[in-house]
Order: C-alpha cells, then sequence, then structure tokens
C-alpha cells in the first residue's frame, strides 16, 4: 500500500525506558481509546511508569482523532498549553499520535517545532524506540503497512468491558470523510488471535467486549476466508463473556446472514449502531454512501422483523454541500420515523484530501448549520424522553461499571441497549449484573434501583 509521507516504517527493538514516566492524552473514538492502552502496554514493557497527569511525567503523549475540526482543534490548543511545560523542562518529550498526527504531520512540524515526535496509527510497536532517539533529535513515522500488525502486550486496564479491535482502515471513501487517510485502507486481523484475546479479557474477570474496526461488517478471516457472522458465533462460544458488542457497521454491507448472527448468539447485545448520515437520496450520493434512504430503511425493518427489541443507534451530519431545505427535512422525518435510542449529530466541516472538501463548495451558511443541528438536537431529546418514559416501573438487566463519577454513593452502568443507568444500591456492585427498578429518567439516561 503507498504511504502517504515519505519516511520508513521504523521496527520495534527492545530499547528500555526505566526511570521514565508517561502520560497519556487520548481524544476521540473507542478505536483511539483501545489504541492508548496498547501504546501504554508498550511503555511499560520498556520499563516506563504511567503517571496521572502531564505535569508529573518527562514523556507526554497526545492520541488523536481528526474526524472533525473540532477535535483537531483542541489538539492544537492542548499542544499550545504544552509548549508552558516544554520550556519549564527541556527533558519533557512532547509526541503526537493517531490520526492528526497522520493527517497534519507537516502543519505540527512547522507550527509545533517542540514537538518530538509524531506517530500515525500504523507505526505504534516503533514508539519505545523513537522515544529514545527522539531524545536527539525529533523523529516522526507515518507510512503504511499493507498487513495487519499485531499489537499484544499483555497490558490492560482494569475493566469491566474490554475492547478488541478485529479490522482496521476503510475502502469506502465516503466524500466527507478522512479514515482512509488517517487509517488506510481495509485490513483485517486472523480470527485466531481475535478469539485468543477474548478468552484472556474473559479469564480476567471481563464480562462484555465490544469489537472494533471501522466497517466490521465487511470482516475476513485472512486465514480461513470466513466472516462476521462466523466471528460472532465463534467468540459467543468463549465461556464467561456474556454480552458482545460491535461498532462501526455500515448499512450499505449489513446482510440478513449479519442480523441472523445477531438473533441466534445469546451473548450479542439487541444493539447496534447504524450510521445514516443523512435522510434525503441526493444527499447521500453526494456523500457517496451507497445505498438508499428506502434501502436504509429496509434494514431497519429486517432487524425489527428478527429483533423487536433491538435498541438502533446512528450518526447524522446537517449541513452537507447542496443540502436544501428539504434535504433536511427528509432527515427530520426518518429521525421521527425510525426512533433511535440515541444520535451523534453533527454539522459539516471540509476535512483535508475528501473529495467533498476538494469538489463542493460549504454552501450552507455557518448559521444555517447550528440551526438545523439544534433541531436535530431537539428532536431526538424528545424521543428519548418518549422512549425513556416508556421503561419506567420496568426491571432492566445492567452490567454495573462502577461508581458515578458525579455522586460516589450512585452506581452506574448500561443495559444490553446500551442505555446508561444510573441507581442506588446497599453495597457495591462493580462488574456484577444485578436487576434494576427504572424509577426515573432524563433524556440521557435512566433511574432506578435494585430490585428487591
Amino acid at each position: 500500500m503507498p504511504s502517504h509521507s515519505t519516511d520508513q516504517p521504523i521496527p520495534a527493538s527492545g530499547r528500555r525506558l526505566c526511570g521514565s514516566r508517561f502520560f497519556i492524552h487520548t481524544f476521540g473514538c473507542q478505536m483511539n481509546k483501545n489504541d492508548s492502552e496498547h501504546m501504554a502496554g508498550l511503555l511499560l514493557g520498556a520499563g516506563a511508569e504511567e503517571v496521572p497527569s502531564a505535569e508529573d511525567s518527562d514523556i507526554i503523549l497526545i492520541n488523536t482523532c481528526a474526524v472533525r475540526s473540532k477535535s483537531v482543534n483542541k489538539v492544537y490548543s492542548l499542544l499550545g498549553r504544552l509548549k508552558r511545560i516544554k520550556q519549564a523542562s527541556q527533558g519533557v518529550q512532547i509526541a503526537v499520535t493517531g490520526c492528526v498526527a497522520q493527517l497534519h504531520r507537516d502543519e505540527i512540524q512547522q507550527r509545533y517545532p517542540y514537538v518530538d515526535l509524531i506517530v500515525g496509527p500504523d507505526n505504534y510497536p516503533a514508539l519505545p524506540e523513537m522515544l529514545g532517539k527522539s531524545r536527539l533529535r525529533p523523529q516522526t513515522a507515518t507510512a503504511w503497512h499493507s498487513g495487519w500488525q499485531e499489537i499484544r502486550t499483555g497490558y490492560r486496564a482494569k475493566g469491566i468491558s474490554g475492547f478488541v479491535t478485529i479490522m482496521e482502515g476503510c475502502n469506502n471513501f465516503c466524500s466527507y470523510c478522512v479514515v482512509p487517510f488517517t487509517r488506510g485502507r481495509e485490513k483485517f486481523r486472523p480470527a485466531s488471535q481475535i478469539l485468543e484475546e477474548t478468552q484472556e479479557l474473559a479469564a480476567k474477570g471481563y464480562r462484555e467486549v465490544q469489537l472494533l474496526g471501522q466497517n466490521v461488517n465487511v470482516y475476513r478471516d485472512p486465514d480461513q476466508g470466513s466472516g462476521f457472522p462466523a466471528l460472532l458465533r465463534e467468540l459467543g462460544r468463549v465461556r464467561g463473556i456474556a454480552w458482545i458488542r460491535f461498532i462501526t457497521s455500515h448499512p450499505r454491507d449489513f446482510s440478513h446472514e449479519l442480523a441472523r448472527a445477531m438473533k441466534e448468539v445469546p451473548q450479542v447485545c439487541h444493539q447496534l449502531h447504524l450510521p445514516i448520515q443523512a435522510g434525503s437520496d441526493d444527499v447521500l450520493r453526494a456523500m457517496n454512501r451507497g445505498y438508499t434512504r428506502s434501502e436504509y430503511l429496509e434494514r431497519i425493518d429486517m432487524l425489527r422483523s428478527l429483533m423487536p427489541d433491538i435498541a438502533l443507534s446512528t450518526d447524522i451530519i446537517v449541513g452537507f454541500p447542496g443540502e436544501s431545505g428539504q434535504d433536511f427535512e427528509d432527515t427530520l422525518r426518518v429521525l421521527a420515523e425510525v426512533r433511535f435510542a440515541n444520535i451523534f449529530s453533527f454539522h459539516y466541516s471540509p476535512r483535508p484530501r475528501t473529495a467533498s472538501a476538494r469538489t463542493l463548495p460549504d454552501s450552507v451558511p455557518r448559521e444555517e448549520k447550528k440551526r438545523r443541528l439544534m433541531l436535530v438536537q431537539s428532536l431526538q431529546k424528545q424521543i428519548q424522553l418518549e422512549m425513556h418514559r416508556a421503561l419506567k416501573g420496568r426491571s432492566l438487566e445492567v452490567l454495573c461499571m462502577g461508581p458515578s463519577k458525579k455522586d460516589g454513593s450512585v452506581y452506574t452502568g448500561r443495559n444490553a441497549a446500551n442505555q446508561v443507568v444510573n441507581f442506588s444500591a446497599p453495597r457495591d456492585p462493580t462488574g456484577t449484573f444485578v436487576r434494576v427498578e427504572i424509577t426515573g429518567y432524563g433524556p440521557y439516561s435512566l433511574k432506578g434501583k435494585l430490585d428487591p
């Protein structure tokens, strides 16, 4: 696979970082959080110690997201603030990793010359070696690898729900999306390694796994050729794992076979994130999504016919170039018709290298984008309130994740539909499944108490 940069992958080595202290600041999605855990494992394995703040560290890693301009600006803002730490102690190393590193390498070098290390997602195994070299001069590694690179450090942050990556990259080239330019093309992890990692999580007491990939529906085991439904069935036989979730699914590639696997494998939660992005066929065509509104709704009907209790979530982009008032109304109608349990909504921002940024004028005024986004979020808030109201008085199974960050006397967890449930309990149920009677609700979470 061709590289978007002129540098070459730097091989990992056994260089030790004994005495070093590191801190990782993570922006972005589940994939980034999983990557940060891998990087922590690599540095711990090289002898470094993880500390709770940038001020306490001599290695500061910023793991970044480039999906939207707002997330990139947050990275740049943080880099500006870190200059003070760098000036106060010349021994501090600053590393930028992830999608912003991959997409904006040259800009980072020019704007923030005090950054010591820039590493794209395909080069994380080289981190310990590169940190040693960057003490002498700045280092970069943003080249692509054509095959899967396995990172197994044995390290896991304490938890109840564990991420397991099954593939990376995307071949779809949606016209607004930077993923093919930040994560590269599709690469599939061998099913044997996925199964082994899931078994390790079960042995450590994890109760849930979340399978990660930019488009998990197209997964194909590079060794046996079997697809994603077969992988789900295999993982369903791992003893100790009670719930299996996955993200993200592309509607075009979501098959009836996959829906049947969701229904038939008891551990697979009846919960699905299926991004529609827009409700207008004209906008979907301009986005290069590869399906129509009616085809998307057919998949929703198929899923609900097999699993009437399925909870659906989606992504919405408003203000895409050329989106008319009628196009936007079509999106609102989809929200009202499908009634998603949750949505992630954004207004369009042009992203570097994408087709829409190169060929389509950003025609919807910023204030109109904001107005449309507020209408989408207002409608969805109303839908979620109505859905949550219908759950009052019901008893739900909840996997407790621990005490609430806002109130230590309240515990928080998620049900199979991935809804947040906050509840009171006479004892600490962290890491266990409990039955919770729903006694109240808001638009974004449920409230309850342990069933007697």
